[in-house]
């Protein structure tokens, strides 16, 4: 009788987790499905009024009559400036992630650790304000050892100008975003199985060869899931990328010049002083932000599954 009871109350509880977490995962459908609503009715509002190309057009405009806007600079600027941040940041985390999970004595390893995830919650205005006060005027040297050598590029031309660029903003992103890729990703590498590892070690392998063997391809989709949370808070970031970007509505060959700007920064900076079509332009502009991010976060997890084979485990 009592484990009749015991079953009974088993099967009960089963039933209310399962309830409540399809609930839980229906809800954060009902909610994504009401926010990409609610901006694409705005954002249809405004672009009915726009007399410019929403697209195209290299000008921001919305309180004007009639209003003229356009999202090309903000969404060059915004996937510029990410790319630079991921490419900062990802080999480095990965470094930092191997060296605290593989190499480093256990003490070090641990208070690295507490640094890495203390660095991952300090608020976006303290790394702006680091930006804008220290990064912008020491970056003046680096660019111009970069003119020097690779100015003859264009992309990498400098005219000595104060450094609030889409550089600039790229490797503050990249900063900001390193803690955070560095966290997961070390997580996930000290789930690689120990019985992996010893087997290429009593086969002869070196330290190298088994986190090669064994180690990378294990956590190759943790490393992609923790570059994509890196890259989802680059390309939503706000009061870094705003403190320390000049924007214009150009688009400069160069990284290192001023201007550019991207859809965070262009919400922040210009929401207070926007009417109603210029409250929807901007509400527009959140939508293609919006569904870059979909974008992105769906191309990760494609690239996760044709990869799961490489990792021992589901994804």
């Amino acid at each position: 009788m009592p484990a009749t009871n015991k079953n009974t109350t088993t099967r009960l509880g089963d039933r209310v987790f399962s309830t409540l977490s399809k609930g839980s995962g229906i809800a954060l459908l009902v909610i994504m499905a009401a926010i990409a609503l609610f901006l694409a009715i705005r954002a249809v509002v405004a672009i009915r009024e726009d007399e410019g190309n929403f697209l195209t057009t290299f000008q921001w405009d919305a309180n004007a009559d009639p209003p003229v806007f356009g999202i090309a600079v903000l969404l060059f600027g915004t996937v510029v400036s990410s790319v630079i941040a991921m490419a900062l940041a990802v080999p480095v985390a990965v470094g930092i992630a191997l060296f605290i999970s593989h190499f480093a004595p256990r003490r070090l390893a641990t208070t690295i650790g507490y640094v890495v995830d203390l660095l991952a919650a300090v608020p976006s205005i303290i790394y702006g304000l680091w930006g804008a006060l220290y990064l912008v005027p020491h970056m003046t040297g680096l660019f111009l050892w970069l003119d020097q050598f690779f100015g003859w590029t264009k992309v990498l031309a400098y005219d000595g100008t104060p450094a609030r660029s889409l550089m600039t903003v790229g490797i503050l992103l990249a900063i900001m975003v390193l803690p955070i890729i560095t966290s997961v990703t070390r997580e996930v590498f000290l789930q690689t199985p120990k019985a992996n590892q010893e087997a290429a070690l009593a086969l002869g392998a070196t330290r190298w060869e088994v986190i090669r063997m064994t180690v990378l391809p294990f956590g190759r989709s943790g490393v992609i899931s923790a570059s994509m949370l890196g890259l989802g808070r680059a390309l939503g970031e706000t009061m870094a990328v705003a403190t320390v970007l000049s924007p214009s509505f150009l688009i400069d060959p160069s990284l290192l010049e001023s201007g550019g700007g991207t859809f965070a920064q262009n919400i922040a900076s210009q929401f207070k002083e926007a009417g109603g079509t210029g409250r929807d332009a901007l509400i527009a502009s959140g939508l293609v932000l919006f569904v870059l991010t979909l974008l992105v976060n769906g191309a990760a997890r494609l690239i996760i599954a044709r990869r799961r084979e490489y990792s021992g485990a589901n994804a």
